[in-house]
């Protein structure tokens, strides 16, 4: 039988690697229209629903019926997300500290803790989107 953090690091994969492509595409098709940070916020708005969607279909896999649980999944994920996002930003993309704070800093316009928060939320949101449709 798969543990729950085995479920829940294989849905943070996936979430990972929508988000890499988002990435991708993001790069590709919208910062040539309207700049790098309007397109990285933007990002953030169309990064977070496809978080939200991927926790959604498989909360039940999940099998996370706590809000406590859930709460604590969200939190794996945000911290395997930070981890991810400072290890591709520094080793693979040769990023500087300060462009990767810079997604986390309000006063610089950057909207990722938004995303992280709803991140941590999403096990909880995932699970009460199918109790209203199911």
């Amino acid at each position: 039988m798969i543990s729950l953090l085995n479920r829940a690091f294989f849905v943070w994969s996936l979430m990972m690697l929508a988000e890499s492509i988002h990435g991708v595409l993001r790069s590709i098709l919208l910062v040539p229209m309207i700049g790098d940070l309007p397109a990285r916020q933007i990002g953030v708005a169309i990064g977070s629903l496809i978080i939200v969607a991927i926790a959604f279909m498989f909360s039940n896999w999940l099998k996370v019926r706590s809000t406590k649980g859930q709460i604590r999944v969200g939190f794996f994920w945000v911290a395997m997300t930070l981890l991810f996002e400072v290890l591709l930003g520094r080793l693979v993309l040769g990023l500087s500290w300060n462009r990767i704070t810079e997604d986390y800093d309000l006063s610089r316009g950057g909207f990722m803790i938004f995303g992280l928060l709803l991140m941590a939320l999403s096990p909880t949101i995932g699970e009460k989107l199918h109790l209203l449709i199911d």
